[in-house]
């Protein structure tokens, strides 16, 4: 529950130590680098920035292009693969320098893949115009005479097309109308389909034009391409040439198939150049003269002189360490249970420095409410297991999963105890199974629940959920009240936490006795004098304080009165906010309901073989689309119940995330020396 103390490093140093010192930076990753102004007027001596643009653009464009390079040989790779793939490959600094110094030698091999991708692409564009032109012909395939003709020494060829269904007689009827017999004109039918008709007629040359003035009439259009060749051996052409362009492919992806075993390889030099291009974009942020260059940026204040030491010893450096809050980047730091919480609150918003960490008081109702959401014990001993075995079997995890990862093995341990709370285990799965299969009376419950069934008293749980946010909000609310007091402001404790503690607190108090609250709960409770009158004093003393302080920064006192009345009809909002603790109850609920239903329609074919087969694949199922759609509803609901009802007590964000220069390695990492 802490946020990490910062310390400002500038660096002054001499320009033939420039390269040295930023790859010692970010090969510790320590450091987050400040894009300075290099115009600042407060810098002795007039500094310049480089445009490296161009070579950080070229890097990154050479990693891309060799992690398109994998993904095509990926398919291609005969090494055995893990089920899941969540870590790194470890490699030796021998490895990498390795590959460094033989870098250009494995590009040439990118761009030898990357030139066999192009000719397969060209071949599939080939083989789809091909067939494309096949499937344009293949109409006319009837037609024995090359399609470009038209004519011959005595007759004129019609090849084309009608916009409708013709039948053979109505051609010839339509070629022929208004001529006298003997009648010198052949027609047929070359295809016939979706109201297109295509037609090849032939005539002679002193009939030939009323014949085409007839076709025209009635919508003839003349063959709008052309061919030398008779469409059958058109087709056979084109069938030829995709023969030979699916050999041109084969043999593409035998070549790119030997490139599979430079994978490795490749992974270790996409990683180098996408470090480099980072390099050169930190570089292109460091103000520099013609004989110097600077440095500022922010690492951890347990770092600073270690850091500072070795740049002043090795790299002949001037180093000024400060202490500036204000600008300073957040990192937090909290124990190994909340700091799997930390995702979370870095989606909401990083806090300030000065500010409270949120993270452990969190951490603590975020897995409470999560478990009770979900609430099922079979199903949390699944996810916990789930997640340990993944934690335990990969220990190099990337930071943000591995978080995550143990986020939801604690989230599942809760949901575990809730669910024994509550008497379910995948529903009510034991008793279906023990009357099912078992012969155990109907009348028995075998697994009964420790606390009690929500199911049976759903009144009860939502009073106990209510109380459960009553104290999430007085948790948010002492948040704020510590901040009051690290800052040594009294008055604004009392008058801003104080108050509302007492006014609230006596609402409640004025609340439980009530004919309202005995409806809901079914019980009616009964307050000693002396508690009735405390909580009329709690209330009107909260009220009091509210009234007169909550607007204390206005010396007006009308105006200070009308801010805070307006500040006590804030009550309604902690209404609504305690209200929003009933999704406890409610996915609760959904969650064992559905259980119980696929449990049911499991058992309903009774005993027998394929009874139990049924059953255990209607089970499986069931319960596995149950678990996703209420472990997602129980997250998305529990960071609600975080971000707006918790959060909106006392928090802000605002903080921006310490990011420092390092290696960007995403396929490999460097084994420590």
């Amino acid at each position: 529950m802490a946020i990490v103390e910062m310390r400002k490093l500038s660096v002054y140093s001499s320009k033939k130590n420039r390269k040295a010192t930023l790859e010692f930076l970010q090969e510790i990753g320590a450091m987050e680098i400040d894009a300075l102004d290099a115009k600042d007027t407060s810098f002795e001596i007039p500094f310049e920035r480089m445009d490296t643009s161009g070579e950080r653009i070229r890097f990154q464009k050479i990693a891309d292009e060799i992690d398109y390079v994998i993904g095509i040989l990926s398919k291609y790779d005969k090494t055995k693969k893990p089920l899941l793939n969540l870590e790194n490959t470890q490699i030796s600094i021998s490895e990498f320098r390795e590959i460094e110094k033989d870098r250009r030698k494995l590009y040439s091999k990118v761009k030898d893949v990357l030139d066999l991708e192009h000719e397969i692409y060209e071949s599939k564009a080939t083989i789809t115009r091909k067939q494309n032109k096949i499937a344009t012909l293949s109409p006319w395939s009837k037609l024995d005479i090359p399609l470009n003709s038209e004519k011959t020494k005595s007759t004129k060829i019609f090849i084309g097309t009608f916009p409708e269904t013709l039948k053979e007689d109505q051609l010839y009827a339509i070629a022929t109308e208004g001529l006298e017999e003997p009648i010198p004109v052949i027609t047929e039918i070359l295809y016939n389909e979706n109201q297109i008709t295509n037609v090849c007629v032939i005539a002679t040359n002193n009939v030939a034009d009323k014949v085409e003035e007839n076709m025209r009439s009635k919508g003839y259009s003349k063959l709008p391409f052309l061919s030398h060749r008779i469409p059958d051996a058109a087709i056979e052409k084109r069938r030829n040439d995709i023969v030979d362009e699916e050999k041109k492919i084969e043999e593409a992806e035998k070549k790119i198939e030997t490139y599979a075993e430079y994978i490795p390889k490749f992974k270790i030099a996409a990683d180098y150049f996408r470090t480099r291009s980072e390099k050169y974009r930190v570089l292109g942020t460091l103000p520099q003269s013609d004989k110097v260059f600077f440095i500022q940026g922010w690492v951890e204040s347990d770092q600073a002189e270690g850091i500072a030491k070795i740049l002043e010893e090795k790299y002949d450096a001037v180093v000024e360490i400060e202490q500036d809050d204000e600008a300073a980047p957040i990192k937090l730091k909290n124990n190994h249970f909340s700091e799997a919480s930390e995702g979370v609150l870095e989606s909401y918003g990083l806090p300030t420095h000065g500010r409270v960490d949120p993270t452990t008081v969190m951490s603590l109702f975020y897995v409470f409410f999560f478990g009770m959401m979900l609430s099922d014990a079979g199903y949390g001993i699944v996810m916990s297991l789930v997640c340990g075995i993944v934690l335990l079997k990969y220990k190099r995890i990337e930071s943000g999963l591995n978080k995550m990862l143990r986020l939801f093995f604690w989230c599942g341990l809760s949901t575990a105890f809730w669910g024994f709370m509550y008497g379910g285990f995948f529903g009510d799965a034991i008793d279906v199974i023990a009357h099912t299969f078992f012969g155990v009376p109907e009348s028995t419950q075998v697994l009964k629940p420790i606390w009690f069934a929500p199911l049976d008293n759903p009144m009860r749980l939502l009073i106990y959920c209510m109380l459960f946010g009553l104290i999430h909000l007085y948790a948010g609310l002492a948040m704020k009240g510590y901040e009051y007091l690290k800052n040594k402001d009294i008055v604004g404790f009392i008058s801003d936490i104080i108050s509302w503690y007492m006014f609230i607190t006596g609402l409640v108090m004025m609340l439980v006795p009530s004919n309202i609250f005995a409806s809901i709960a079914g019980k009616q409770i009964v307050f000693s004098p002396a508690m009735v009158t405390l909580s009329k004093v709690l209330t009107i003393g909260g009220v009091v304080i509210i009234l007169l302080m909550s607007g204390r920064a206005n010396k007006n006192w009308g105006l200070r009165i009308a801010l805070g009345a307006y500040d006590i009809y804030g009550v309604t909002g902690w209404l609504s906010d305690v209200l929003s603790y009933s999704r406890l109850l409610a996915l609760g609920l959904a969650t064992g309901v559905i259980a119980n239903v696929i449990n049911m329609m499991a058992s309903m074919n009774g005993k027998g073989v394929v009874g139990v087969i049924i059953f255990v694949v209607v089970f499986i199922l069931g319960h596995t689309l149950n678990i996703l759609i209420n472990l997602l509803g129980a997250y998305v609901h529990t960071n609600r119940l975080q971000y707006v009802e918790f959060f909106g007590k006392f928090y802000d964000g605002g903080g921006k995330p310490f990011t420092p220069f390092k290696t960007i390695n995403r396929y490999v990492e460097i084994k420590e020396d």
